[in-house]
Protein backbone atom coordinates (compact mmCIF):
# COMPACT_ATOMS: atom_id res chain seq x y z
CA UNK A 1 0.00 0.00 0.00
CA UNK A 2 1.12 3.29 -0.99
CA UNK A 3 1.97 5.74 2.03
CA UNK A 4 2.12 9.56 1.65
CA UNK A 5 4.91 11.18 4.03
CA UNK A 6 6.01 15.10 4.56
CA UNK A 7 9.14 16.21 5.44
CA UNK A 8 10.21 19.08 6.61
CA UNK A 9 13.51 21.41 5.51
CA UNK A 10 14.78 24.53 4.69
CA UNK A 11 13.89 25.44 1.15
CA UNK A 12 18.23 25.47 0.74
CA UNK A 13 18.11 22.38 2.01
CA UNK A 14 15.47 20.49 -0.30
CA UNK A 15 17.30 22.47 -3.56
CA UNK A 16 20.42 20.31 -2.54
CA UNK A 17 18.33 17.13 -2.08
CA UNK A 18 16.04 17.50 -5.13
CA UNK A 19 19.82 17.87 -6.99
CA UNK A 20 21.34 15.45 -5.38
CA UNK A 21 18.15 12.71 -5.74
CA UNK A 22 17.88 12.55 -2.17
CA UNK A 23 15.53 12.67 0.94
CA UNK A 24 17.60 13.43 4.21
CA UNK A 25 14.73 14.37 7.18
CA UNK A 26 15.11 14.96 10.86
CA UNK A 27 18.57 16.40 11.05
CA UNK A 28 19.74 13.32 9.45
CA UNK A 29 17.76 10.62 11.42
CA UNK A 30 17.33 7.38 9.92
CA UNK A 31 14.29 6.16 11.31
CA UNK A 32 11.42 8.19 9.33
CA UNK A 33 13.08 7.45 6.20
CA UNK A 34 13.06 3.16 6.90
CA UNK A 35 9.54 3.66 7.78
CA UNK A 36 9.35 4.42 3.69
CA UNK A 37 9.38 1.86 1.00
CA UNK A 38 10.04 2.28 -2.83
CA UNK A 39 6.56 3.86 -4.40
CA UNK A 40 5.50 5.87 -1.66
CA UNK A 41 5.64 9.54 -1.73
CA UNK A 42 6.95 12.29 -0.21
CA UNK A 43 6.62 16.30 -0.03
CA UNK A 44 9.05 19.10 1.50
CA UNK A 45 7.26 21.67 3.59
CA UNK A 46 10.33 24.50 3.97
CA UNK A 47 8.94 26.68 6.68
CA UNK A 48 12.01 28.58 6.00
CA UNK A 49 14.64 29.84 3.31
CA UNK A 50 17.63 29.33 4.75
CA UNK A 51 18.25 26.68 7.59
CA UNK A 52 18.70 28.47 10.87
CA UNK A 53 17.33 31.83 10.20
CA UNK A 54 13.88 33.68 10.64
CA UNK A 55 13.25 34.02 6.56
CA UNK A 56 9.76 32.79 6.64
CA UNK A 57 9.37 31.07 3.08
CA UNK A 58 6.10 28.27 4.26
CA UNK A 59 5.78 26.36 1.03
CA UNK A 60 5.54 23.26 -0.07
CA UNK A 61 8.80 22.58 -2.45
CA UNK A 62 9.21 19.15 -3.71
CA UNK A 63 7.42 16.42 -4.59
CA UNK A 64 8.53 12.85 -5.51
CA UNK A 65 8.57 8.94 -5.46
CA UNK A 66 10.72 6.67 -3.36
CA UNK A 67 13.04 4.72 -5.05
CA UNK A 68 14.07 0.96 -4.75
CA UNK A 69 16.45 0.41 -2.11
CA UNK A 70 17.09 0.89 1.41
CA UNK A 71 17.97 4.10 3.38
CA UNK A 72 21.49 4.43 4.27
CA UNK A 73 24.34 6.64 6.10
CA UNK A 74 26.09 8.77 3.77
CA UNK A 75 29.18 11.02 4.94
CA UNK A 76 28.70 14.65 4.41
CA UNK A 77 31.81 15.37 6.90
CA UNK A 78 33.98 13.76 9.56
CA UNK A 79 31.36 14.42 12.35
CA UNK A 80 28.04 14.48 9.92
CA UNK A 81 26.66 10.86 8.76
CA UNK A 82 23.35 11.63 7.72
CA UNK A 83 20.17 8.90 6.77
CA UNK A 84 19.18 9.15 3.04
CA UNK A 85 16.71 7.78 0.59
CA UNK A 86 17.01 7.92 -3.30
CA UNK A 87 13.66 9.71 -4.45
CA UNK A 88 12.89 10.63 -7.98
CA UNK A 89 11.70 14.06 -7.82
CA UNK A 90 9.16 15.64 -10.58
CA UNK A 91 9.21 18.73 -11.73
CA UNK A 92 6.86 21.12 -9.50
CA UNK A 93 6.50 25.06 -8.93
CA UNK A 94 6.55 25.91 -4.92
CA UNK A 95 2.66 26.20 -3.36
CA UNK A 96 2.26 28.60 -0.32
CA UNK A 97 0.45 27.07 2.70
CA UNK A 98 -1.87 29.38 3.35
CA UNK A 99 -3.60 29.02 0.21
CA UNK A 100 -4.20 25.59 1.24
CA UNK A 101 -4.93 25.32 5.02
CA UNK A 102 -8.70 24.98 4.75
CA UNK A 103 -8.37 21.90 2.75
CA UNK A 104 -5.90 20.05 4.52
CA UNK A 105 -7.44 17.01 6.47
CA UNK A 106 -4.44 16.98 9.09
CA UNK A 107 -4.48 20.72 10.22
CA UNK A 108 -6.61 20.14 13.09
CA UNK A 109 -6.64 24.02 14.16
CA UNK A 110 -6.44 26.44 11.57
CA UNK A 111 -4.90 28.90 13.75
CA UNK A 112 -2.13 26.73 14.93
CA UNK A 113 -1.58 25.45 11.69
CA UNK A 114 2.39 25.01 12.18
CA UNK A 115 2.17 22.20 14.78
CA UNK A 116 1.99 19.50 12.48
CA UNK A 117 5.13 20.14 11.10
CA UNK A 118 7.56 20.09 14.34
CA UNK A 119 7.46 16.38 14.01
CA UNK A 120 10.25 16.50 10.99
CA UNK A 121 8.38 14.03 8.93
CA UNK A 122 5.05 12.60 9.50
CA UNK A 123 2.54 10.56 7.31
CA UNK A 124 -0.55 12.07 5.35
CA UNK A 125 -3.45 10.39 3.76
CA UNK A 126 -3.71 10.18 -0.13
CA UNK A 127 -6.47 13.24 -0.25
CA UNK A 128 -3.87 15.65 1.12
CA UNK A 129 -1.12 14.20 -0.55
CA UNK A 130 -3.60 15.22 -3.90
CA UNK A 131 -4.50 18.74 -2.60
CA UNK A 132 -0.83 19.58 -2.19
CA UNK A 133 0.18 17.93 -5.54
CA UNK A 134 -2.16 19.61 -7.36
CA UNK A 135 -1.47 23.14 -5.82
CA UNK A 136 2.55 22.19 -7.07
CA UNK A 137 1.35 21.47 -10.70
CA UNK A 138 1.42 17.62 -10.52
CA UNK A 139 -1.48 15.58 -11.84
CA UNK A 140 -0.83 12.02 -10.50
CA UNK A 141 -4.53 10.22 -11.13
Amino acid sequence: MTRYWIGVASYEHVKQGVLGGFAQVCHGKGGPLQRMHAGDWILYYSPTIHFGAKDPYRAFTAIGKVKEGDAYIFSMSETFHPWRRDVHFLPSQNAPIELLLEELTFIKDKKKWGFPFRRGCFEINDSDFQVVAKAMGVCLA
